[in-house]
Order: C-alpha cells, then structure tokens, then sequence
C-alpha cells in the first residue's frame, strides 16, 4: 500500500459549492463535442469538483513497496516458483476518462509484475484485457495500454481479449447462496495465480466487480446486471448502498474459494485536462483574461467544424492524471483502502437537495473511447453514471428536474455499436420500460448469432449490451419527475428516449416549474472532472 498525504489531511473543499450572485456571470458546460456558456438564475447552487490531489512523488517506489508489502497476503515475491501458471487482466479501455497519458499505470505496474514473473522462472504467462461484453481492444489500443515492450513480446496467443462467448472453455464454479452462477474462463481457474491490475477512476469500479463483470460469460453478468438489481441499487457509486455490489461481492466469494487473485489496485486525481484546457478545471470565477480567450475561441470554433473533426479533436485529449494511491493484495482490504483514497479526492459535502439538477453531457463515456456517444449512451451517461455521483441521497429531490444538455443526434458506430442500433430502432420504439425491455427482448438479442460473430471476430460491443446501458438508468427513470434536455437537435431522439427538449437553459428552468413549482431551488453539477455528492 502506498499514499501520496497523510491519512488526517484532506482537502478543503467548503469552496466548491457556490452560489450565483450575479444575474449575468457565465457559465460554461459541455454539450456533446461543443460547449455551451449559459447564464443561472441568482440563487442557483453550482458545485465544482475538487482540485487534484497530489501524485506519488515515486510511482515506481510505490508499485514496489505495493507489491511486496501487500495487504492481507505474503509479498508477491514470496508466491513465486518456477513453473507456474500465472494469468493477468487488467482494465479495458473504459478506464480511465479519457484515456490518461502515456505510460499508463496499467503499463507501469505490469512491467514491473513481469520482471518478478522472470526472476522466478515463470514463463506460461497470459495477459488478458477484462472487458467483459464490452468491444474488443484493438491492437493499437492496448500497445497504447501496455507500451510497445509488453505488446512486442507477447504474441496473440498469450496477449488477448477476454471472449465472454468461449463458451467451450467456461468452467462452472458453482452458485453463490442467493443461487446467482459463477463462471470463469478455464485458463484462470487452471491458474496457480490471477494477478489483477485495474485503475479505480469512480468508487463503482473495483473489488470483486472486477472479476465478476470483467473476466465472466453473459451467464454469469446476467445475473448482476438485470434491472431488479439495479433497481434496488440506490447508488452504483455508494457499494454498501448497492444490490449490484452485493452480487458480486457474494460471486467473489465463490471466485476466490478457487482462484488465488492477487489484486493490484490503483487511484488518480482529478488532473483532467492538458495544460490548453486547464481552465476547464477552474472555477469561471477565477478564469483570467487568456483562460476566457481561449475558451472563447475554443466555443466559436466548435460550432462551425463538421462533427467528424469535432469528434477526432475531443477523442485525442490525453489526461495528465496522477496516481495518488496504490494497494495490492487481497481484495477486500485493497478495495477498502481504494474506496477511502477515490472519495477522499472526489467527495464533496452537500445539504440539502435540489428541485432542479443541471448538467452538461460531456463528449466522452465508458463505451464510446475511439468511438460515438451514440443515444443509448447519452441515456447510460446521464441517468445511469452521472446521477448516481452521490453517496446518500441524489443532488435532486424525488420527482425533481434534471436538465442535460446535449445536441441528441441520431449518430452510432456503426461497428462498435451494431446492436445498439437494432436496439434503438426495434426495441425503444415499441416499450421503454426497462422490465419489459428485458423480459420481452434481452435473450433474443443476447443469443443473435450475428452480433456474436460481431462481438468475438469484430469490435462490436456483445449483444446484451445496450440492454444494460440502458437499464443502468432505469432508478433514476423511476425517481426524477421529468428529464429535459436543452440544445437538441433531433427531436425524434428525444421522444425515443422519453425525454422533453427545450431551446435554452431559460426555457428549461420554466418548464421544470410546471412540476416542482416556482422559485425552485436549482443546483448545477459542474463536471467534468468526475466527482461525486456526499449529501447531508
């Protein structure tokens, strides 16, 4: 285990939430690939998220003092012998948000679990990207993960994607005592050691949901992600608070009766941006004179480039992150250490809840790296992610208002997201209620021999997979009173997704009036970077 500050310090964050004095100070969001400046009526409530905490000053002293004083367990040295079998996944391309600069920490811990591997005489070594029923990383992608000496030296054979739908070479290792099946690739189970490395970039991610989401068959994720599960999770962000969590912590139990999983774990700040856009993490306030130039120029220039340069210059920003924490070890107390070290950089205290909740939709979510924020998406990332930052309570009261902003455009990948597409135009036309979505067409898609071909031979994302996307929002749906979306450019999309578009900001806050009554009390979640609530 290793920490960048003392564990009594923290940061102060009593500046983070603000309110607008001034009828006609501005304020800026993001809008897809483009951003909006709008004003707030005085009173609104704007919280920011916190400043980055400060990186290790040694990751490579940190990595070592992680490795071989891990928490739970005897040092990874000491579990060595010539002749094993030892496999290690690591996280995808989902994580993190954007993708961090080069080297990546996944590249800088595995280099260093490489050479001890080596030190040891051990040469039946796998490398497996945990993807789950996500697309397949292509070989650029995890060159870009793993830095050219690891991709070099490993060949096809012992560097792949995790294939959820190599059914013949699952392995059953029995039920959790809620009767949920666990199944793991039979490479891992014949494995004397599973290393794990993953990056922790939201408090959803880690512990036992690595395994059992990253590393499982359709069989075995069905069984967390359905909607009664996540229906009866009041925060993905808040595991005690989450049936999601529940599940997998009861299927790790099962895993690690039988697999022996060293987990590496690993946090970062909120250093979001490159120094160009580095006022994107300010608060508007304190923009100097060349933050508001370059944010000028940046929005005009948005509005007049064709999508396709928009999307190529969002998708290149690389993030500067700082890994502020590194654990290894057994799961639990690794991930109990991951969880205090993610909020005590992302949590910001909050009292009282909002009538009405504003947000921008940003560019840029788990399944559409390299990719399109395809409408699916835009619902997974605004009522599924971004209102579940909280631990608590949501930002906004029961029946309350969220308002995003996004041009909701009829835009998919048409690789990527193949399934989507059918799920779009066959499914969301006939229901958009999550129960009979997936009582009445999951398995179909789930089991379509074409979007399996497309998912193990292709870069198409499984076919159970805009399913989840879109029961990931399914609490929210249930919770707020309305959804409006400002800046919509295709109505269609919009009543598709059963959402309200307004012109304006404006116009919007008049709308949600008409459900929450006058003088609503409005509160902006002023992101990105990621953070989260932590309401009072």
């Amino acid at each position: 285990m290793s920490d960048t500050l003392p564990a009594n310090i923290e940061l102060d964050k009593e500046a983070l939430v603000t309110y607008v004095e001034r009828p006609n100070d501005r304020y800026y969001f993001y809008s897809g690939e483009a951003f909006r400046h709008e004003k707030l009526p005085v009173g609104t409530r704007v919280i920011y998220p916190p400043p980055p905490l400060p990186p290790l000053p040694d990751l490579d002293a940190a990595i070592e003092d992680a490795l071989e004083k891990p928490m739970g367990c005897d040092p990874l040295s000491a579990q060595l012998r010539p002749g094993m079998k030892v496999t290690v996944a690591f996280d995808d391309i989902s994580l993190p948000l954007p993708p961090m600069q080069t080297p990546d920490v996944r590249q800088r811990v595995i280099e260093k679990v490489l050479v001890k591997l080596a030190d040891h005489g051990i040469e039946d070594i796998h490398l497996v990207a945990a993807l789950g029923l996500h697309r397949r990383m292509t070989p650029g992608e995890l060159k870009r993960v793993l830095g050219s000496r690891i991709f070099n030296a490993f060949p096809p054979d012992r560097l792949y994607n995790h294939d959820a739908e190599d059914l013949e070479n699952m392995v059953l290792l029995g039920e959790t005592s809620a009767g949920e099946e666990v199944m793991l690739p039979r490479r891992i189970v014949e494995s004397d050691l599973l290393i794990y490395v993953n990056i922790n970039i939201v408090s959803m991610d880690g512990g036992h949901k690595s395994i059992n989401t990253g590393l499982v068959p359709y069989r075995t994720m069905r069984q967390h992600h359905n909607v009664h599960t996540l229906m009866h999770s009041t925060s993905y962000m808040d595991p005690p608070n989450s049936a999601l969590h529940h599940a997998c912590d009861r299927m790790g139990a099962v895993v690690e009766e039988q697999v022996n999983v060293f987990k590496i774990e690993t946090t970062l700040n909120t250093n979001t941006f490159p120094p160009v856009l580095n006022h994107l993490q300010k608060q508007e306030r304190d923009w100097n004179v060349w933050d508001k130039a370059v944010f000028g120029l940046n929005s005009r220039s948005m509005k007049v480039m064709p999508y396709s340069v928009r999307r190529a210059i969002f998708q290149s920003v690389k993030a500067p992150f700082g890994v502020t924490g590194i654990a290894a070890g057994l799961t639990d107390p690794v991930h109990e250490y991951t969880l205090a070290n993610v909020f005590r950089q992302q949590a910001v205290p909050v009292k009282g809840q909002a009538d009405v909740m504003v947000m921008g939709i940003p560019y840029l979510g788990p399944y559409n790296v390299n990719s399109i924020l395809n409408p699916i998406l835009v619902h997974c990332n605004a009522l599924g992610y971004l209102f579940n930052l909280y631990r608590g309570k949501p930002l906004v009261r029961r029946g309350g208002v969220l308002i995003i902003m996004h041009p909701l455009e009829n835009r998919f990948h048409t690789v990527h997201h193949a399934p989507y597409i059918d799920f779009y135009n066959q499914v969301l036309s006939q229901t958009r209620d999550p129960a009979e979505v997936e009582r009445g067409y999951e398995e179909s898609f789930a089991t379509n021999p074409r979007y399996i071909d497309m998912y193990r031979n292709s870069h198409a994302y499984h076919g159970a997979h805009p399913f989840y996307m879109w029961y990931w929002g399914c609490y929210a749906q249930s919770y707020l009173g309305r959804v409006i979306v400002v800046g919509a450019r295709d109505q269609q999309v919009a009543d598709t997704l059963g959402y309200e578009t307004a012109h304006s900001l404006e116009t919007a806050l008049d709308m949600a009036q008409d459900t929450v009554g006058r003088s609503p009390q409005v509160s902006v979640f002023h992101l990105p970077p990621v953070f989260m609530i932590d309401m009072e």
